[in-house]
């Protein structure tokens, strides 16, 4: 027994210096305070400011369309790159919808932030940090942060400072709840990864219930009823989703409550209010062959089972999914910056936060303010995107200029400002059926499609916009396995 005492002896030795073990971890991770000192010091740790012969540092406030697409643009030999969000990943959303029924799985959607830029993980002044940012400070070029924490099990947020040369505030929008009461509490948004597991699991397990002997009639329709409130492209892809779903699997699957499980989706006004009114009444025909029930109404109030309308009819739910649009987040809300109309952060031709040197926004969050002219751009994902490729383009020009420290682009010429043309629309309604309206307004002329060829338009134009191969093969593979042995239904 002699190798146990000396490991005995060795493990209290080992407590008895925790303190200086704990002292060489902090000193090891000192490269992350501007004073050198461990976190325990009076001075909150940070990033502190760039030195004249260091790269300039451009900070990312968020990982969606708008900074993924600006990150994977930025030259990282002219930047450090130091990117501050929530999540470590960017989400496809126009795939999202088929994750919450097995078509996909989730990792097809989620790109990691690290492959999207690969220096933030490997050049020694590139970061990227799972936090949130709570206040920004344009007169020092600091933003403040708090880290992440889930659950009770957590360690308490940690605050800290990051120094900018540049900053970029990407930090999308929210949904919009418009003061409905209940929404919070009782309805799923559909905007994360996170959300679409939380539909899934749902779903799924509604469907289990509803099987248990003992069920009334009553309440086995409760559970099975569905409904999505919001009428635009992601409600209707949803609606069109989950009643492929209904259609090829639970009427396989759970053949003894095939008959009772519905979905209806409620909107004010027209659905798929931006598309051609041709491929809107297309719209409303597929989805009601699906069995979609369309109701047209405003919701009032939203209650643990049922939802008011207006009217003051009641529609009971086992599932609500609530996909009204967004609004601004709190975060942009508490920034003491010049706003657009609706509440965005207010930004020139250039994408410039004009009151706030070395400041841009690009997103959702942002809108051109009414100095400009320019109408406020609709919260869509090529918006952002080519926002987010544009911005790119212009901090390597400034770099490139030497402009890239602060306060060191105010005499330089921008070039050509930012120009938004649109692309088109596209949505599926299930059923092996899409719309694409390639026109560049509602009031314009131009090529609108809808039935097989534009869903097959629809798959194309998605799977390669898709960000990495990697994903791209997860998605085909995915559609090859469910076309084959249908989607996968396990409730993990």
């Amino acid at each position: 027994m002699f190798w146990c005492r000396n490991f005995i002896k060795i493990s209290t030795a080992t407590k008895a210096k925790s303190p200086i073990t704990t002292n060489l971890i902090l000193t090891s991770l000192s490269h992350f305070s501007t004073a050198n000192q461990p976190p325990v010091a009076a001075q909150p740790s940070g990033l502190g400011p760039t030195k004249a012969d260091e790269k300039p540092r451009v900070v990312v406030l968020g990982s969606g369309w708008a900074g993924s697409r600006l990150m994977k643009g930025l030259d990282p030999k002219l930047y450090d790159i130091v990117c501050v969000s929530p999540r470590n990943h960017m989400v496809f959303t126009p795939l999202l919808a088929s994750t919450c029924v097995g078509t996909l799985e989730f990792r097809s959607v989620a790109e990691p932030i690290s492959r999207i830029q690969p220096s933030i993980s490997s050049a020694p002044g590139s970061y990227f940090f799972l936090a949130n940012c709570t206040a920004v400070n344009t007169e020092s070029h600091e933003v403040h942060c708090e880290t992440v924490t889930e659950g009770d099990q957590t360690s308490e947020a940690w605050k800290f400072k990051i120094s900018y040369d540049k900053l970029v505030i990407a930090s999308g929008a929210q949904a919009s709840t418009f003061g409905i009461h209940g929404v919070k509490e009782h309805a799923v948004f559909l905007r994360e990864v996170h959300h679409a597991q939380a539909i899934r699991r749902k779903l799924l397990l509604n469907l289990m219930l509803s099987d248990v002997p003992g069920i009334s009639e009553e309440e086995k329709r409760r559970l099975l009823h569905c409904v999505v409130v919001g009428g635009g492209p992601t409600g209707v892809e949803f609606s069109g989703e989950l009643s492929d779903f209904i259609r090829s699997d639970v009427h396989q699957r759970y053949t003894h409550v095939k008959d009772y499980i519905h979905v209806t989706l409620i909107e004010a006004n027209d659905i798929l209010s931006s598309f051609d009114d041709r491929l809107r009444h297309y719209a409303i025909k597929q989805l009601t062959k699906s069995g979609v029930r369309l109701v047209r109404g405003t919701v009032k109030d939203v209650r643990p089972e049922n939802v008011i309308l207006s009217d003051g009819s009641e529609v009971p739910y086992g599932l609500l999914v609530w996909s009204t649009g967004v609004g601004p987040s709190p975060f942009v809300n508490s920034l003491r910056l010049p706003k657009s109309p609706g509440g965005r952060i207010g930004i020139d031709e250039w994408l410039r936060v004009p009151t706030a040197q070395d400041v841009f926004s690009i997103g959702d969050c942002s809108g051109f303010l009414e100095s400009t002219g320019k109408p406020v751009l609709p919260a869509l994902a090529q918006v952002a995107e080519r926002q987010g490729k544009y911005l790119a383009d212009l901090l390597n020009k400034i770099g490139k200029e030497g402009g890239g420290h602060a306060n060191r682009a105010k005499a330089l010429d921008f070039g050509d400002p930012f120009v938004y043309k649109h692309l088109g629309s596209m949505a599926t309604v299930g059923r092996f059926k899409a719309l694409v309206d390639l026109r560049q307004s509602k009031e314009a002329k131009g090529v609108s499609l809808a039935g097989f060829f534009s869903w097959f338009i629809w798959r194309s134009a998605y799977l390669t916009r898709v960000v990495s191969w990697r994903n791209r093969f997860y998605v085909v593979i995915n559609w090859l396995t469910t076309s084959v042995f249908g989607r996968d239904i396990s409730r993990l």
